[in-house]
């Protein structure tokens, strides 16, 4: 018989070994994948990161004008359901008036007994005074149901008042929704443009370009190509040139998102308190506000016209002459006088 022979054992401690390099490689794979350099995020250049802290400063921007439209929408849809509840409050009071009227009448037939007339006739010692006084009984009860119908129209008209507010609470919720949402969006874009700009020392940060540079630039101090007694007089009227008087005098003023003065501005708050010292009312948001007036060519540019800058409207300026204006720019540089090929240009209007 062919002797019995065992097969060879692997060797446990081999197998270990390979198990383990095995392993060892794989964690290392992993590591190079996620935390390793060839998936690591890419160090920015100064000038990248001031692109991209001007990205989310436009974004922010863009983000404001939608808050400053939902929140005067959401302020409108109050006053609208303020006064319908007032509607409703004083015709319930008039309701309440004949209703009780009603129920005086009632109570004094149920007193007099609701004799028929025929038997009061009978009873009466003055058949004639009666007879004037059923005359008298018949044109208060149609008074009366006249008094009732009025009582039902007044019950229609209230419950049509309550359910027009209960549409009018419907959309300020919604609008108060809408302000949450775009506050949320404007505080998370520019903590962003905060986190990359601390990225930078002092000496990057004050390197020309991008908005760093036009923070540098950014004094409040007037610009000698269009100091403001010039640019008044070139204003088409005295409206125009008093909303330019009133953009100068507020050269250093803060940028503050959703602001409209007197101490503070966002770039459409600009505006509309500009214009609104001068007697003119314009509406809140620079998408509407571009529709305001009457659009007019960049050649045909004068004193107070309003500039708007980027495809989407999101950006307004005061323009003062010289190929200059003065704006609100953005929460890294106050209200001041800059030239309008700063932002990618898209319209102008004039609104007087």
């Amino acid at each position: 018989m062919a002797a019995h022979r065992k097969p060879r054992q692997r060797s446990m401690g081999g197998g270990k070994a390979r198990t383990a390099a095995t392993i060892a490689l794989a964690s290392a794979a992993t590591a190079t994948g996620f935390d390793g350099t060839g998936h690591a995020e890419p160090q920015l250049t100064p000038g990248q990161v001031k692109a991209k802290v001007d990205k989310l400063y436009q974004e922010a921007e863009v983000a404001t004008e939608k808050y400053n439209g939902a929140k005067e929408k959401a302020e409108a849809a109050g006053q609208r359901l303020r006064n319908l509840q007032d509607q409703a409050a004083r015709k319930e009071e008039r309701l309440n008036s004949a209703r009780d009227a009603l129920g005086s009448v009632a109570a004094a037939q149920y007193r007099a007994g609701g004799l028929a007339p025929a038997v009061q006739l009978a009873l009466s010692d003055d058949p004639d005074r009666y007879l004037e006084n059923a005359e008298f009984v018949e044109r208060a009860g149609s008074r009366q149901n006249a008094a009732v119908a009025g009582v039902r129209k007044q019950l229609r008209e209230i419950e049509q008042l309550r359910g027009a507010a209960h549409i009018e609470l419907t959309s300020l919720k919604s609008r108060r929704a809408e302000v949450k949402q775009h506050k949320q969006t404007i505080t998370g874009k520019l903590g962003s443009a905060r986190q990359l700009l601390s990225r930078l020392g002092p000496q990057e940060r004050s390197l020309p370009g991008a908005s760093q540079d036009r923070a540098s630039r950014s004094t409040g101090a007037p610009d000698p190509l269009a100091a403001p007694g010039s640019a008044a007089s070139h204003a088409p009227n005295s409206r125009a040139a008093a909303a330019v008087s009133y953009a100068y005098q507020k050269l250093g003023s803060p940028y503050v998102w959703g602001a409209t003065g007197p101490n503070a501005f966002d770039c459409s708050g600009l505006v509309q308190a500009a214009y609104r010292a001068a007697g003119v009312s314009l509406p809140r948001t620079t998408y509407s506000q571009i529709a305001a007036g009457r659009r007019v060519s960049r050649s045909e540019l004068l004193p107070g016209d309003l500039i708007f800058f980027y495809a989407g409207i999101s950006h307004v300026g005061i323009y003062v002459g010289n190929g200059r204006m003065i704006h609100a720019p953005n929460s890294s540089a106050p209200v001041r006088v800059a030239p309008l090929d700063e932002m990618p240009y898209a319209g102008a209007t004039r609104v007087v």
